[in-house]
């Protein structure tokens, strides 16, 4: 017995209200839809229609029944459209935001990629040190570099990125290398206001969490702005790892504190629920989840 196909009669059966006009609908004999209801209420083991002459009710659990098999009819359809959607290229424009630094390093790369991927689209990159309203701003897909609360879009993990303490060469040769994070507040210190605000900056000791004020002698709302004083030696300062990675690798800036870091913060996509994607947003977040999920990539 096709059992899909046996749920589909009985869903004809009772949306139409008679064995003849479902045998109409799904183009089989009435003599057919008798045997295929018998055969499915009896792998079932429950009767699901009372019928006689005149009409057709429902049992208590033909209504429960009658429910899971719309929900499976319609999840193997939607799994269907989308398998469609898949095989065909993906075609026209694609909004994607991200915040300002991390979309030039890492989701700029990505999307020009993706353009050359696929010809048919094209793409808009909005970049932005803020959460964008993706329904209200027209967004497509956001990367959000965040843990995320509840929400009625999709979030997809593609990694995540540690938070550092950082500081010149010079200024660890003039002040010493902090060895606990309580050090820090009698040491000259900066703040990126895009990070975490002027909130106390967080670490991870083996007593628990640990919550430290700084004295902010630079404060800006542009990473940018606070990489360059830190580098110069105004302060220590606090980064997410891949916006000081350059100033690292190129001696500017050392890392301090390793030991105390708190949890990466995690990366994801963000895009609407999927039952409302079209074929090029599902395509831009697969290349974006394995672009940017790539060592390297974030």
């Amino acid at each position: 017995m096709d059992k899909l196909a046996s749920m589909q009669v009985f869903v004809e059966i009772v949306e139409r209200g008679s064995l003849t006009a479902a045998a109409a609908a799904v183009g089989k004999s009435p003599p057919s839809i008798v045997r295929i209801l018998a055969s499915l209420e009896e792998a079932l083991q429950v009767r699901l229609l009372n019928r006689t002459t005149r009409r057709i009710a429902l049992t208590e659990e033909g209504r429960l029944y009658l429910e899971q098999c719309k929900r499976i009819l319609a999840d193997v359809e939607e799994a269907e459209r989308a398998l469609t959607q898949r095989q065909a290229e993906p075609s026209g424009t694609v909004t994607v935001t991200a915040p300002v630094r991390f979309g030039e390093m890492h989701v700029a790369p990505a999307v020009a990629s993706f353009l050359l991927r696929y010809p048919k689209t094209r793409a808009r990159l909005v970049l932005l040190d803020r959460v964008v309203d993706l329904l209200e701003e027209g967004v497509d897909v956001a990367v959000r570099i965040a843990p995320l609360g509840d929400s009625s879009f999709i979030a997809r993990r593609v990694g995540s990125i540690r938070q550092v303490v950082c500081a010149s060469p010079a200024l660890l040769e003039q002040v010493g290398e902090p060895v606990h994070p309580r050090d820090l507040s009698e040491l000259p210190c900066l703040n990126f206001t895009g990070l975490t605000g002027l909130a106390p900056w967080e670490f991870a000791t083996a007593d628990g969490p640990l919550a430290v004020s700084i004295d902010s002698r630079f404060t800006s709302n542009q990473v940018g702005a606070s990489l360059q004083a830190c580098a110069a030696g105004v302060g220590f300062g606090r980064f997410l790892g891949y916006q000081v990675a350059p100033l690292v690798r190129a001696g500017r800036l050392v890392e301090v504190l390793r030991d105390f870091e708190p949890d990466p913060t995690p990366v994801s996509l963000v895009f609407p629920h999927t039952r409302l994607v079209s074929s090029r947003v599902r395509a831009m977040v697969d290349w974006l989840a394995e672009e940017l999920g790539r060592p390297g990539g974030g």
